[in-house]
């Protein structure tokens, strides 16, 4: 690695005496201390008790605001995230394909998945949690690129994926880093090819968005919605999530598949398959404790954004976030990126007078003690996802240039993001001058 620490650029600036990270756990001890205190009370250290019963009613309750609409939206708390878009994915499988368990799968009880030669629309630039739950199943992911607004699912390459494969029936949207993409065009499309919506809302809690003139809560949009309480999001219980789901049978099921599907007998009887995916009373104690404090995280987020974009304004770049300000972006201008390059582990870069990269940016934090991180890899870019489809607004990107023709250019959101982006420090508890001491940092990797 370069030595920044005796570059001439960052004269006069010593390392963080104390790490500034990336997002991390905001406790309050005294709210969540109560519930946790109750659980050894009552003795409900388990996947039983209150904190679990009101945790989903105050999900549901806020998953619920803004809709006239009879349908009321149930929420189920799970060990965590991926749970939750795993059993969303099996839902909306026994929906389509009337295949949850795997049994009319070709050899038998839970040997092929549900999505068992079933393919998937679901977003490129995500976590891979948001699509392993799909290879759970034996499904196929098809990886659909973003628009720049967002950089969330683009609904037009959606569409144009629909044109392709009019026989896919599930798709999976995430809002990535907080900020809402255009979910309400999404399940315009998903409506009118009879798709089902899984909205992964993991990375928004507390963002809204506008859905035929109302306003709502990310992850009441889809047939299915996920969040997340993983350490590192807005409110945390250290893990733990929820499945949002639209009717009282979902809701069963669901709790039913979390708790190793037993059936009502007075032994153990099976006649699908189960999941030890049933969250904590303790962990739903201490995201209940958290709670409260969802708008007040949101409020000192947007505040770390807004000190960004204001004294990064004259630098060539563009400060990206919003919703409810998880994690505050960087995308560097075309021309003001220095040559670099990358294999699947390492990265190398030229140091150009005027110009930076990512993987600069990124090292030079980490030497001064600051946490940032490069954009999620796109999915189509990942070694155990080079031969899925991927669609863009031009249609199946693999194969699509030819030696003998111009193809004209290669508009793939995505990969372009992910060569210009990275992450920054954007946890709620950073004071305005460390933040301050971060920006410098940044400005000067441009002389």
């Amino acid at each position: 690695m370069y030595d920044f620490l005796n570059d001439k650029r960052f004269e006069g600036i010593k390392p963080f005496k104390n790490r500034i990270h990336l997002s991390s756990p905001t406790p309050h001890m005294k709210e969540e201390m109560i519930y946790i205190e109750e659980c050894y009370k009552t003795g409900w250290l388990t996947t039983l008790g209150e904190n679990i019963n009101e945790l989903e009613s105050i999900v549901s309750n806020y998953m619920n605001m803004g809709e006239n609409s009879d349908a009321k939206k149930h929420a189920v708390a799970l060990v965590n995230g991926t749970s939750a878009i795993h059993l969303a994915v099996k839902l909306a499988a026994e929906r389509v394909y009337h295949s949850s368990t795997g049994i009319t799968t070709p050899n038998g009880k839970g040997a092929g998945g549900s999505l068992f030669g079933r393919r998937v629309f679901v977003s490129d630039m995500t976590f891979d949690a948001s699509v392993n739950p799909i290879v759970y199943e034996g499904g196929e992911p098809v990886f659909i690129d973003s628009e720049y607004e967002t950089w969330n699912m683009n609904p037009e390459s959606l569409k144009r994926a629909f044109e392709i494969y009019p026989d896919t029936k599930i798709v999976v949207f995430v809002h990535l880093y907080g900020l809402a993409g255009k979910i309400g065009d999404v399940r315009r499309i998903c409506r009118e090819y009879g798709a089902v919506l899984i909205e992964d809302a993991a990375e928004s809690l507390g963002a809204c968005t506008i859905v035929d003139g109302k306003e709502v809560p990310t992850g009441s949009v889809g047939d299915y919605g996920i969040i997340s309480f993983n350490g590192n999001k807005i409110i945390t219980g250290s893990s733990g999530g929820m499945l949002i789901v639209p009717d009282e049978y979902s809701y069963n099921k669901t709790k039913k598949w979390s708790t190793q599907s037993r059936e009502a007998a007075p032994w153990y009887e099976h006649e699908e398959l189960g999941y030890n995916y049933r969250i904590s009373n303790v962990i739903a104690g201490i995201v209940r404790g958290q709670w409260k404090y969802l708008s007040s995280h949101i409020e000192q987020k947007k505040e770390v954004f807004e000190r960004y974009k204001k004294d990064l304004s004259e630098f060539p770049v563009t400060v990206h976030g919003g919703g409810n300000y998880w994690l505050s972006s960087l995308l560097i201008d075309r021309d003001a990126m220095s040559s670099t390059a990358r294999n699947g582990r390492r990265a190398v870069y030229e140091i150009v007078r005027g110009k930076s990269c990512p993987t600069e940016i990124l090292e030079t934090l980490n030497i001064f003690n600051a946490e940032g991180r490069p954009i999620w890899k796109p999915m189509h870019l990942q070694p155990m996802f080079r031969c899925n489809d991927y669609i863009t607004v031009d249609g199946i990107r693999r194969g699509s240039s030819n030696a003998y023709i111009d193809c004209g250019e290669n508009r793939e959101v995505t990969t372009d993001i992910f060569e210009r982006g990275l992450c920054l420090p954007s946890d709620n508890k950073m004071i305005a001058e460390e933040q301050d001491m971060v920006i410098d940092i940044i400005h000067r990797c441009f002389r």
